[in-house]
């Protein structure tokens, strides 16, 4: 967190343009935002990034990290659930 404000946007299952328009929002005042998503959610965060990163020209990705939680399932396994983590910064 940064001042009080949020600086990281969890992907879900919203409409992409939702994700996009939040995080250039957020990027209009701090100089990066994360973008955390897992599982199958990875490929929206994804394609978030690489929409922002194309149609604005004004920010880029910088190092994705890629790791795993593990989380319970409902009969009580624990499984490993990909998670990816990627920064957008302002070029400007």
């Amino acid at each position: 967190m940064l001042n009080g404000t949020r600086d990281t946007i969890f992907i879900g299952k919203k409409p992409l343009m939702t994700y996009v328009t939040s995080a250039i929002i957020q990027l209009s005042t701090m100089p990066v935002v994360t973008l955390k998503a897992r599982g199958q959610s990875i490929a929206m965060a994804v394609d978030v990034a690489q929409v922002i990163q194309r149609k604005t020209n004004a920010f880029e990705i910088g190092k994705i990290k890629i790791d795993y939680e593990s989380l319970e399932s409902t009969d009580g396994k624990t499984r490993n659930v990909s998670t990816i983590e990627i920064p957008m910064k302002r070029t400007w």
